[in-house]
Formats: structure tokens, C-alpha cells, sequence
């Protein structure tokens, strides 16, 4: 993991010299065609230039990026105390900072560690507790009416039957479709987006691949796809890690015997 926090000390002691000067330099006399600015605060805000101006602005985005650099690892637990971190670059400016190069640098690779650390942690306890539920979901599933399970595990259940022809694997299928998280959360709908899907069966999640062919044209079912027929371990925005998966399928049409 990148360092996340070398920029946030830059921001700091920019954040700084501007408090610095606002609280020791001697007010400086304005010249009548100096700009005006308005600022957040609601102060009036002057400038002699555009460079004094492009410093400040310098300055309060800098303050924005170590306001996030600080929070975030409070989410995780770990406390930077902002006063610290000001001090520690008031000693800098004075040349007498109570850490050398080297130990700065030991210090900011061991919060990387302990950040990365943490939220490995979570993430590994965030998908235990998915693949957890989805366990308890499928078991739940297998009890109701109709449902059948495979032998690699994967559920299914017909919704809506029919007698037409079922594809073979390398077979081109279009299908309509709409898939959840076991709590409901969809995320992804060919039927909301107006048009339907066409693709090589062999080409898709495993699960997919099998329970499709399955299916007559025609026939609508529903799957409980584990994880391990899926996505496994990965983890996207959409669908956590170890996700079990529920889909609802009709396929509409053999569009090819073979994919190409």
C-alpha cells in the first residue's frame, strides 16, 4: 500500500505556515487596488496579489486533504491527534524536530502497516459473516417447495416451466435476468435496462453455465448460486466477497448451438 499520509504532512505544514503567519506576522497594509475575497468563515480576505491568492488557495485545499487523511484512519481506530500533527511541523519550521529523517519515515510506514493491517482484518471478518448468512440463506432455500440442488451445490427452483429446447454449453443464449444479494439489493437487471442479454453460456460464472442449461426455451427459474460458483473471495462494490448470489433467469432463446 502507497503511503497515504507523506501528502497530509505537505498539507499540514502549509495549513500551518498560513496559522503562523495570520498569528505572529505584523499586519501587512493593503494597497486600495488589492483584491477582495470572500471566504467560507464569512471574513473578508485580502489580497495583494494573484500569487498571495494562489498560496492561500494552496493552503486551504491542503487543509481539506489533511482533514480526510486525518479522519480516515480514525474510522479504523486509530487516533492522530491533529495537535500533534501541528506541532510536529512547528518543529520542523524551527529545526527542532523530535524525530529524524529516517524515524519520520519508520513511523509513516508502520501506519501504513497498521492501516493496511485493519482493514485486512475487517475485510476477512466482513466475508466470513457473508459466507456465513449465505450458508443459512441456501439452507433455508433447499426446504422450500420444488427447489432442487445439484451436486456441485448449486439451487434451483422453476418459476415459470416450459418445453422447449435447453442449450448446450457452448451454446449462445439470450436471456432476460435480474440478480440480488440474499438480502434483496439488486445489482444488475436486464429487464431494467430495457434489453436483453446475449452471450456464450461458457463464458459466464460457473453456476450460470450449469443452471442455463438446465433451463427449456422459453422457461423462467430461479438460482442460488454458493460462492464458489460465482465470485468467490473477490470483493467489488456491488457484490462483497463470498457473496452468495440469487438470480432470477428466462431464457429467451438458443441464439447459437456453438459459441464462437
Amino acid at each position: 500500500m502507497k503511503s497515504m499520509f507523506k501528502v497530509s504532512l505537505l498539507a499540514a505544514t502549509v495549513v500551518l505556515a498560513v496559522g503562523c503567519q495570520k498569528e505572529e506576522e505584523p499586519k501587512v497594509e493593503v494597497a486600495p487596488e488589492a483584491q477582495t475575497e470572500q471566504v467560507q468563515s464569512g471574513a473578508a480576505m485580502n489580497f495583494e496579489s494573484e500569487d498571495d491568492k494562489a498560496a492561500y488557495a494552496i493552503g486551504a485545499s491542503f487543509a481539506s486533504y489533511l482533514s480526510t487523511s486525518i479522519e480516515k484512519p480514525a474510522e479504523l481506530g486509530i487516533e492522530l491527534k491533529k495537535e500533534l500533527v501541528l506541532k510536529g511541523i512547528e518543529d520542523v519550521f524551527t529545526a527542532e524536530s523530535a524525530l529524524s529523517e529516517d524515524e519520520t519515515r519508520a513511523a509513516l510506514e508502520s501506519l501504513d502497516k497498521r492501516v493496511a493491517e485493519t482493514l485486512q482484518a475487517q475485510a476477512e471478518e466482513q466475508a466470513a459473516e457473508t459466507q456465513k448468512a449465505g450458508e443459512d440463506f441456501r439452507a433455508e432455500f433447499e426446504k422450500e417447495d420444488g427447489v432442487v440442488k445439484t451436486d456441485s451445490g448449486l439451487l434451483y427452483q422453476v418459476l415459470t416451466p416450459a418445453e422447449g429446447d435447453t442449450p448446450a454449453e457452448t451454446a449462445t443464449v439470450e436471456v432476460h435476468y435480474k440478480g440480488t444479494l440474499i438480502d434483496g439489493t439488486q445489482f444488475d437487471s436486464s429487464y431494467d435496462r430495457g434489453e436483453s442479454a446475449t452471450f456464450p453460456l461458457n463464458r459466464v460464472i460457473e453456476g450460470w453455465t450449469e443452471g442455463v442449461q438446465l433451463m427449456p426455451v422459453g422457461s423462467k427459474y430461479k438460482f442460488v448460486i454458493p460462492p464458489e460458483l460465482a465470485y468467490g473471495d473477490q470483493d467489488t462494490p456491488t457484490i462483497p466477497a463470498n457473496s452468495t448470489l440469487v438470480f432470477e433467469v428466462e431464457l429467451v432463446q438458443i441464439v447459437d448451438e456453438a459459441a464462437q
